[in-house]
């Protein structure tokens, strides 16, 4: 019982945590249909932020603030710079701009700073362990969970009740008519990246809080499997975005957990094998439905 406690909290911890990276995709999918490979790098922003104000004065609460404001800033500016004077042309070249602005920033950082991995210094109390009976949770996994669900719960909100949230929805179902109606398209789709990136802020600090170390590349393991989470969970759906993030976290707990000590070195080959049978008799992914007509929860 106390495995099974252990495997369930850390599942759903990983879990939430794919959710939130999942759906920060899948806010600017819903709208350019552009599948933003840059967005890795948000983490990447993220961890360095941390680095390097990390030998500071500032308290660590004020530091991870920093950190996801950094993360929401460079998120508009790639789309004010790098996406806003491509959007009247083909997506190909959107798809190919996303390719350049990964690799820029990716080489701002082997360049400015160091293509080791940096260390991050996270609070002992962060990665402490509290006792359930036999079990013995992380602290961490905790904190991660009840932060992303908090989170998720706030886009919910967000999505459901506020004119934001309704626009987001209505762009997502005909930006054209959304613009006949007034609405300018620069600020709707300029707020889908201040969303994304806040997203991508926050799963930041907490992947960054789980590893305790940042490098160049560091969001390339989380970009594939939010591209991943919300293909199977439904690529035009933010619901599916959160049963995907969740879907591919217990996944990966559960499969490391139980497989045989000799089968760990093909982990993602199972976690692979396992997604293409999802796909095989799912193929529009677990949810159905549409951006802006279903409810988150």
């Amino acid at each position: 019982m106390s495995e099974i406690l252990q495997v369930v909290v850390n599942a759903l911890s990983l879990g939430s945590l794919h959710a939130l990276l999942a759906l920060g995709l899948v806010m600017v999918f819903g709208i350019l249909k552009l599948v933003n490979f840059a967005y890795g790098e948000l983490i990447m922003v993220a961890g360095y932020t941390w680095f390097v104000l990390q030998p500071s004065w500032l308290p660590l609460v004020l530091i991870m603030l920093v950190a996801i404001a950094a993360v929401v800033f460079t998120s508009v500016a790639t789309e004010r710079i790098a996406f806003r004077p491509l959007r009247s042309g083909s997506m190909n070249a959107m798809l190919i701009t996303s390719f350049a602005v990964s690799t820029i920033l990716q080489s701002s950082a082997l360049v400015f700073v160091s293509p080791r991995p940096s260390v991050i210094d996270v609070p002992r109390w962060l990665t402490s362990y509290i006792s359930i009976g036999p079990a013995h949770i992380s602290v961490l996994s905790l904190v991660i969970f009840g932060v992303s669900l908090l989170t998720l719960l706030g886009l919910m909100l967000v999505m459901q009740k506020t004119r934001l949230g309704i626009t987001l929805r209505a762009a997502a179902d005909d930006f054209r008519m959304l613009q006949l109606l007034g609405i300018r398209a620069d600020q709707v789709i300029a707020m889908a990246f201040v969303i994304s990136g806040l997203l991508a802020g926050i799963a930041g600090v907490l992947w960054v809080s789980r590893i305790g170390m940042v490098w160049p590349t560091i969001g390339m393991t989380p970009l594939l499997i939010a591209i991943i989470a919300i293909v199977v969970g439904g690529m035009n759906s933010l619901k599916g975005a959160i049963v995907g993030g969740f879907f591919m976290g217990s996944l990966h707990i559960i499969l490391q957990t139980f497989l045989p000590q000799n089968l760990l070195a093909f982990l993602d080959a199972f976690i692979f094998g396992i997604v293409i049978l999802v796909l095989v008799f799912r193929p529009e992914g677990i949810v159905k439905g549409r951006f802006q007509t279903e409810r988150i929860g």
